[in-house]
């Protein structure tokens, strides 16, 4: 399809040059013959609410909405799903042409398919879930968490106060640990998710010792560069299933692509090979 003006949309974040996401819709669009450009936006917290009317005005049909934008967008929306509301923030913006700013939380979906598709043997009720971290993508991963129906959700964060702040948020089912007992905290757990930038090249490796996780555990690692973190290596070296993160990288932009563009993206072995760090 080719159109008079390209369609636009873009990701915003501070800083933003880590972004895959530019490459990956650029793809989208030679596979799907789009005329359209998505822009990296460097934007500082100080700038993001005003900047949005103006990508407006210039016929921006949306954003993604990375660090430390995701609470500012929800905030600034008329509308909101009830991922965005339930999660308390956003990283997915739709401009209507009324005008209206539509917030969507996708982080949540795509991590769930990821783990679903790299793990079809996991299943919600097998046993306690352990989430490393406390921010905006532990919010995702906790929502989808406790609506599949974990029985437990054992949060543990370097900082507790955060933690405690999910644990409010999410409600009875939610424990805290102390990030000194993190490695205790595996004990008779069925999922290990790793939401910390721990294990990210120029990041400091995850300390966790996987010596309490039991046989069946699935560990999920939400950093995607690298794709086998320190994590993974030492789950594969245990016979623990292991997911990787890019899935839940490429599955979350599906729903705002579909909103944009008019198109549900397949994601397919070529697009994982042209993406993988």
């Amino acid at each position: 399809m080719i159109n008079e003006r390209p369609l636009l949309a873009g990701v915003c974040g501070f800083p933003i040059a880590q972004s895959r996401s530019p490459m990956l819709f650029a793809h989208w669009f030679d596979e799907y013959g789009i005329d359209g450009h998505y822009v990296p936006l460097r934007i500082s917290a100080e700038d993001f609410a005003s900047t949005i009317p103006v990508l407006i005005r210039a016929g921006f049909r949306g954003l993604n909405v990375t660090i430390p934008h995701k609470q500012a967008a929800l905030a600034i929306a008329d509308q909101a799903s009830e991922a965005a509301r339930a999660i308390g923030a956003a990283n997915t913006l739709i401009f209507h042409e009324d005008g209206a700013i539509e917030a969507d939380n996708t982080d949540a979906f795509g991590f769930l398919v990821n783990l679903r598709e790299g793990a079809p043997e996991w299943v919600s009720e097998a046993g306690p879930a352990v989430l490393l971290g406390a921010g905006g993508a532990a919010r995702a991963a906790a929502h989808i968490l406790l609506e599949e129906g974990v029985p437990e959700l054992r949060i543990t964060n370097r900082t507790r106060e955060k933690a405690e702040e999910l644990a409010h948020h999410f409600g009875d089912r939610v424990t805290i640990i102390d990030w000194e007992d993190r490695s205790d905290a595996l004990a008779n757990a069925a999922l290990i998710v790793n939401s910390t930038s721990l294990g990210m090249v120029g990041k400091p490796a995850l300390d966790l010792s996987l010596d309490a996780a039991p046989r069946g555990a699935v560990v999920t690692d939400m950093v995607y560069n690298p794709l086998t973190t320190s994590l993974l290596a030492e789950a594969k070296a245990r016979s623990l299933k292991t997911v990787d993160g890019l899935g839940m990288l490429l599955h979350q932009a599906r729903p705002g692509f579909r909103a944009w563009f008019g198109r549900d993206p397949d994601i397919t072995p070529a697009l994982r090979a042209r993406i993988a760090p």
